[in-house]
């Protein structure tokens, strides 16, 4: 049975209710219902961006057929429903990718524009939103808005990047990209500083479509930030060898023992991954699960968190104060002890997103992951976002769980004008905690399917969202 949780396990929630969508043209009236409501896809968001305690949660994922494909033009019209995973399967083969992926495909298109999903690839093609050419929208009065550029611009603007704030996406135009096959052409490069970091992503943009960099949070001071550069652009030889089928995947069956993942664990880890990469391993073929999607190999891999589960922690640092200010913050993060196994680097373009509340912007971005310690992980937090703000930068809230209302409204000024959009029936309890909102009173309408799973803070044994 499915779980809804978010994909960091942390907050546990208390309770929530769940009603599972079939049909875009038989959707449910919202209006009646006194107890608010959030749209819910693969639950890939690590915080309580996708959680609504006490509320109900509107499961997309039933919603999830591809409706009309212009095989000339590369536009897609798809349900929110649909998985990045099922375009990339469908489509990959005739040619056609999606023009800006997230680290898993495991995410609905709904989720992908609700978050403003970023790749590696930024710097050339902005975020996802930027290839949205337009969606239908729900609203908890009964009215179905098609919303672009030219049509409810506010409202279109408003949902990209929204949070699923705004009203239920029904389904969306999405712009693909013309791929000669499904190969990346790819190189990786060890680089032993952060500040060979700059110089690399420098040399690579103009020739390189994809850059990232995965970097060892525990290195010492003198090597801070050392890692590996990855860099690639789509295979454009004609002669390219026929596309692997997706890798064989690992599970993970059950939430590892708190202790696994220490401090001591990670440092070993980040040494043996760093020491066993070639210096520089020149241009080979890589396929898009290699290149794109390494963690979807491992199944359900935030159970290696165990029961408490985890902290995602994603901040950007605009230009004139990044190599300050992610100097700062590693150095921060190093000196607490805490750090992840998989840390990543890597510079945001100028490319403007079209949301109100997209987080993405020009800078350097910094993304890591932090097993829950109580206390001790949410001072650390509170610690880099006090940093953060100061450099004047931002923390994703796809990723967060905990950031303070004062730091959110710092971090996205427009806010303000944000809230005029969201639907009066839809909250989540991201919005309730960084808006200080109350929760909504129970919902008596029958017509909503009670969820069977109910949760407690004192609950140890809740495992992964289902994908």
């Amino acid at each position: 049975m499915a779980r809804y949780e978010s994909w960091g396990c942390y907050p546990k929630i208390k309770n929530q209710q769940v009603q599972p969508l079939l049909w875009t043209h038989e959707a449910p009236s919202l209006q009646s219902c006194a107890q608010n409501v959030l749209p819910h896809g693969y639950g890939r968001s690590y915080g309580d961006s996708c959680l609504n305690e006490g509320g109900i949660l509107l499961d997309t994922t039933g919603i999830n057929r591809f409706l009309s494909f212009d095989s000339a033009t590369g536009l897609l019209r798809c349900e929110s429903g649909v998985s990045l995973h099922e375009i990339i399967k469908t489509l990959a083969p005739h040619g056609w990718f999606l023009p800006v992926t997230p680290g898993t495909k495991y995410v609905s298109v709904g989720g992908a524009i609700a978050n403003d999903v970023h790749g590696k690839n930024h710097h050339l093609a902005g975020t996802f939103g930027c290839h949205v050419r337009g969606f239908e929208l729900l609203r908890s009065d009964g009215t179905r808005r098609y919303c672009s550029l030219d049509t409810h611009p506010d409202l279109f603007q408003a949902t990209i990047g929204g949070l699923g704030l705004t009203g239920l996406i029904l389904w969306a135009d999405i712009q693909l990209k013309h791929i000669p096959n499904q190969w990346i052409t790819a190189e990786r490069v060890k680089f032993s500083h952060v500040e060979d970091f700059y110089e690399l992503s420098f040399q690579s943009e103009r020739d390189f479509e994809y850059t990232v960099a995965w970097i060892d949070c525990f290195a010492s001071v003198e090597k801070l930030g050392r890692g590996i550069f990855i860099r690639g652009n789509h295979n454009n030889q004609p002669n390219a060898p026929h596309a692997q089928k997706f890798r064989k995947t690992i599970q993970v069956p059950c939430n590892v023992p708190s202790y696994f993942l220490n401090t001591k664990t990670l440092k070993i880890f980040n040494a043996l991954y760093y020491h066993s990469a070639p210096k520089c391993k020149g241009p080979h073929h890589e396929s898009f699960d290699q290149f794109f999607y390494p963690l979807d190999s491992i199944l359900d891999w935030n159970r290696l968190y165990g029961n408490r589960g985890f902290l995602q922690y994603q901040c950007v640092i605009p230009p004139e104060h990044q190599k300050e200010g992610i100097k700062k913050v590693l150095r921060t993060i190093q000196e607490s002890g805490q750090g992840s196994f998989l840390a990543v680097l890597k510079q945001f373009g100028n490319l403007p997103s079209p949301g109100l509340l997209s987080f993405p912007r020009p800078g350097t971005t910094l993304a890591l992951d932090f097993a829950y310690q109580g206390p001790k992980t949410l001072n650390l937090l509170n610690t880099l976002d006090d940093m953060v703000m100061d450099y004047g930068g931002a923390v994703y809230p796809a990723k967060d769980a905990r950031m303070s209302p004062s730091h959110f409204q710092q971090f996205f000024p427009h806010w303000d004008t944000f809230k005029k959009f969201v639907d009066p029936k839809f909250s989540s309890s991201f919005w309730r905690r960084v808006t200080n909102s109350s929760t909504s009173q129970a919902c008596s309408d029958q017509n909503f399917i009670k969820n069977p799973n109910t949760y407690s803070p004192a609950a140890s044994d809740l495992i992964a969202t289902s994908r």
